[in-house]
């Protein structure tokens, strides 16, 4: 069962320029550490480095996330309660905290569990996540 769909499409140029202007203070409001640490250990050398890309990804997948969630960036939504992790065989999906978390749990049916599937691309200079979170029948003890 389907509970969401949001996608987002964000421009790498306005994510480095954004970086440049405001530095850590953008980096801490809308990144987790697990996210940071990702992107920092990319080249930022060069017209939409391989870091503006990382950030611009992640930054889409939350802006996707919110949309799925049925909230956008309110209602107790905010960007650090989404982050971007990489599973064992580097899949990405998203982590969910505070806010974020608890509105899934919300729009979860009684005795279903949460999936979130989550794709990240670009084409510089554009950025994109799609986030589908769906719901499936809970494992019976």
């Amino acid at each position: 069962m389907i509970l969401g769909i949001g996608n987002d499409l964000v421009d790498v140029r306005r994510i480095e320029r954004t970086i440049e202007r405001f530095g850590d203070r953008f980096l801490d409001r809308v990144f987790t550490e697990a996210e940071r640490r990702r992107a920092e250990r990319r080249s930022a050398a060069g017209p939409h480095s391989p870091r503006a890309a990382t950030y611009a990804k992640r930054f889409a997948a939350k802006e996707a996330c919110a949309k799925a969630l049925g909230t956008g960036l309110n209602k107790g939504v905010y960007w650090r309660d989404m982050g971007v992790v990489n599973l064992p065989g580097g899949r990405p999906t998203l982590a969910l905290t505070g806010g974020a978390l608890e509105r899934l749990r919300q729009i979860t049916p009684p005795g279903m569990v949460a999936e979130i599937h989550l794709t990240l691309t670009d084409e510089l200079p554009i950025a994109q996540a799609i986030v589908l979170i769906s719901a499936v029948p809970a494992p019976q003890p």
